[in-house]
């Protein structure tokens, strides 16, 4: 008996946390920290793979604790002669200096020419992996300064572009099947390096686009298009199902896990694998009736992780980032009383101002606006362009933006010192204060970060694009047309901390200690030889402590 991926540290509180393995049979998982006593919880099988998440208790608070992990009393992890530091888990209090690393969009690709090329060198390239690079660093560091946190924001997986050796197993042409998802999961969390940093730092996830298709749920058109392919609805299955085991599932407390009636039925219910398939078809049929957003506490800091992919409304006239349920839940968790407040999202809500006043008239004109021949028009730019962030919902922009400001200002519970919304997905990283009008009463620092990606970089034209919609001029000219449709001015308004985006593999993290609050970008380089290791290098810190007078003007 032997583990097929993991351990995977996830969910971890002040003196608890939830180890995810998955093994090559059904077996008792037991997890065995330094110190503390074992715990254990056996598989459950799905699909014909078989998982665990062991819930370990008793750990000693604000401390870091090696553990292993034994199937059926056979220690398995770390393996025999293992190169890496031990794995650990690292538990944090409310007065702890923690430390929270971010970013999305990895694709899984080997770590050799020309797959380390530029993008206009090989069609191939996707040059050298960010979060690999940064673990082989962590490797050679003091255990006591591993992060606390590790928020993945979309795309851990590309069912659009898939690993040459998955490829080669795919059940057809395409990701289609479960198995399938197996193959892309383990492709891109079995990589060594990966596999041990993910056994050491806890993990916090939410799905994409790209870990469905390109442009998943961008508009009803994109919908009904997508689900006259043949192969689609066995893809959407397959992907809900593996979200489900592989990212959703150690999101979540094991108080709610215990309350989830779903993992009960996986755990002990008769065919778990059918009432896997029925949630996963239910999940693609109705917006209603799943949440996938969770809330956790790290240190002195709250992440509420939004889901603004799965539960979209797409009704034409009625277009919402989320539903109303989940915007109440929203609304009841991302609130005050924590010193810093961090709202996850894989799409940003702060873009570049010609994305944005683009997107807002893109919103209006595909919906009909402005007839019926723009309208076509404008959903074609719509899906060519990715017009799908949080301004191609200008209602649930709006609404975000007055959520913001409320707790900000004290409404909902004592204002948190820094709000921070992080995203991903746009494949390139920066760092935007948010201000609010005069008489606000917004007392918090509240930001947009984004980091994107860590391994699949821009060519040089899309750069260009991207670096042109950041000026003032690119925003005034597509304002004009935005205004035009009839688009609403942003309450706020927003400017970088930097003179421009990065592009590069890239990741960022968020250090919390009292009221400070520190972020940090650094890139990959490839090695001047092209052999070895990726060179990690530091290129923008800032602290995002209150800043008043840009706030209120």
């Amino acid at each position: 008996m032997n583990l097929h991926l993991g351990p995977l540290l996830r969910h971890t509180t002040e003196d608890e946390a939830t180890i995810w393995v998955q093994t090559d049979g059904p077996c008792r998982v037991e997890v065995r920290p330094e110190g503390v006593e074992p715990c254990f919880e056996h598989t459950f099988t799905v699909e014909g793979h078989h998982y665990a998440l062991v819930h370990v208790t008793g750990l000693p608070r604000g401390a870091t604790t090696p553990y292993e992990v034994a199937l059926d009393g056979e220690v398995v992890w770390p393996e025999p002669d293992s190169a890496f530091p031990p794995s650990v888990i690292r538990t944090q209090t409310p007065s702890d200096h923690v430390k929270v690393l971010f970013g999305s969009c990895r694709v899984a690709a080997p770590h050799e020419p020309p797959y380390t090329l530029r993008k206009d060198e090989d069609p191939r390239g996707r040059e050298v992996d960010a979060l690999r690079g940064l673990a082989l660093e962590l490797m050679h560091q003091p255990v006591e300064t591993y992060p606390h946190g590790l928020i993945l924001l979309g795309d851990q997986v590309y069912a659009d572009e898939v690993h040459p050796d998955v490829e080669e197993q795919l059940d057809g042409e395409f990701v289609e099947t479960y198995d399938d998802y197996v193959d892309l999961y383990t492709a891109s969390w079995g990589e060594p390096v990966i596999r041990w940093l993910l056994s050491t730092v806890p993990s916090a996830m939410i799905f994409d686009d790209h870990d469905v298709h390109d442009d998943w749920n961008t508009s009803v058109e994109w919908l009904a298009e997508m689900r006259q392919k043949g192969w689609w609805r066995r893809r959407i299955v397959a992907a809900f199902e593996s979200y489900l085991i592989y990212q959703h599932l150690g999101n979540l407390s094991h108080a709610d896990r215990a309350e989830y009636q779903l993992y009960q039925d996986l755990q002990h219910g008769d065919e778990p694998t059918e009432r896997l398939r029925e949630y996963a078809r239910r999940a693609d049929a109705e917006v209603e009736g799943t949440r996938w957003s969770f809330c956790r506490d790290i240190g002195p800091a709250r992440l509420v992780m939004v889901d603004s992919r799965a539960g979209r409304v797409l009704d034409p006239g009625k277009r919402s980032m989320v539903d109303a349920d989940e915007w109440e839940w929203i609304k009841e968790h991302a609130t005050g009383d924590i010193e810093h407040l961090m709202i996850g999202t894989s799409l940003p809500l702060i873009m570049g101002p010609a994305m944005h006043w683009l997107e807002s008239w893109n919103e209006v004109t595909a919906d009909g606006g402005w007839g019926k021949l723009v309208k076509r028009v404008a959903e074609k730019l719509r899906q060519e362009l990715d017009l799908e962030h949080w301004p191609a919902f200008q209602d649930s922009f709006h609404r975000m933006i007055a959520h913001l400001r409320a707790v900000g200002a004290g409404e909902h519970g004592d204002a948190p010192t820094t709000i921070t919304v992080l995203s991903g997905d746009v494949h390139h990283a920066y760092l935007a204060e948010i201000g609010f009008p005069p008489g606000s009463g917004v007392q918090s620092a509240v930001w947009q970060a984004v980091c994107s990606p860590f391994r699949n970089p821009l060519d040089a034209n899309e750069r260009r694009v991207i670096l042109g919609a950041w000026t003032r001029a690119a925003g005034r000219f597509t304002r004009l047309f935005a205004k035009a449709a009839g688009v609403k001015d942003p309450e706020v308004r927003w400017r970088l901390a930097h003179e421009k985006p990065w592009f590069n593999n890239q990741v960022a993290w968020l250090e919390f200690e009292g009221e400070r609050a520190k972020f940090v970008l650094v890139k990959a380089l490839p090695p001047e030889d092209g052999k070895g290791d990726p060179i990690m290098e530091r290129v923008f810190e800032r602290s995002i402590e209150p800043n008043r007078v840009f706030a209120r003007t």
